[in-house]
């Protein structure tokens, strides 16, 4: 694992028709100093949209991404990627697998901005930048969502709700709590206390709305010992301990309160080479060349 704990960092700039150019802009002189960070993107679209906006940074156009050759502090640094393909969706694809390519090759964190999954969806079958990095790189990946006053993983992240029950069997439960383990120990993440949510309303009311629960409850405490649980999402976030983790069966039961109850939050994707982190907010295209953009989430990615 080449994970390193340095200064530099790559950013993949994302969709354009989003907040996310505005946001690094707004960022640029805070982490003027203390952060080097190279955008890996399509340089027409940020001049175009940094006329949009009227923006006066200049923009710097790194030739050796590796070795951060003519860093300019003051400018915008970007590595440039040429649109090759009339989709969208493959341009951007080209943009993430070098970036992957550039962080797997220093160990420098990966932070990757939001992007519109339907724009992939509609051509390839894509769930998420967290599964198709775990893909590309032969990995086991998990979205870690963390936050000052607990963190959350997902067992099942941009899937039809209908569809979260076929990955409920036992094998795949065990061995995605197994995964799980392994690699927070791996990624030097610990924490106090892991609860594990019920799928179903109140844990099944013992067995009366399901017996997925019962199930979870047996596997959990015969396999389990650092896991605890599982416990009525309705109410598991009415009193937390610091340092929580909890797993969830499926995205929006841990998503909607861990958005709720925390300011500030990252996605961080356990199970690379590298640190792959990414603000906890969409692309907020409705506010694109607004400057109303929040970017206290892509701050605390770049300073994690």
């Amino acid at each position: 694992m080449k994970i390193k704990s340095n200064n530099k960092k790559y950013v993949f700039l994302g969709d354009t028709n989003s907040i996310n150019i505005e946001i690094i802009i707004k960022s640029h002189s805070f982490l003027k100093g203390k952060i080097k960070f190279i955008i890996i993107c399509n340089k027409i679209e940020v001049i175009n949209y940094l006329k949009k906006i009227k923006s006066n940074l200049g923009i710097n156009e790194i030739l050796d991404p590796i070795n951060f050759h003519n860093y300019k502090i003051n400018h915008l640094n970007l590595f440039n990627v040429e649109n090759k393909y009339p989709k969208k969706y493959k341009n951007l694809l080209n943009q993430l697998h070098i970036s992957n390519q550039l962080s797997n090759s220093t160990g420098y964190d990966l932070i990757t901005m939001p992007i519109d999954k339907s724009v992939f969806k509609k051509y390839i079958d894509f769930i998420g930048i967290t599964e198709y990095l775990g893909k590309i790189n032969k990995k086991n990946t998990f979205m870690l969502m963390q936050g000052e006053s607990f963190s959350v993983i997902p067992l099942t992240t941009h899937i039809n709700l209908k569809d979260i029950h076929k990955n409920l069997l036992e094998k795949n439960i065990k061995k995605k709590l197994k995964n799980i383990l392994e690699t927070l120990d791996k990624s030097k993440l610990s924490y106090n206390y892991i609860k594990f949510l019920c799928y179903n309303p109140h844990c099944g009311e013992e067995s009366t709305i399901g017996r997925e629960d019962t199930l979870i409850s047996n596997l959990i405490n015969k396999n389990f010992k650092r896991i605890v649980g599982p416990f009525p999402a309705d109410s598991a976030f009415t009193y937390i301990k610091k340092k929580t983790l909890f797993i969830s069966t499926y995205h929006d039961q841990a998503l909607v309160p861990f958005k709720i109850l925390n300011k500030k939050g990252i996605n961080l994707t356990l199970g690379l080479n590298y640190k792959r982190l990414s603000p906890a907010h969409g692309t907020a295209k409705d506010i694109k060349y607004k400057n109303m953009s929040n970017n206290s989430s892509f701050l605390k990615c770049m300073l994690n």
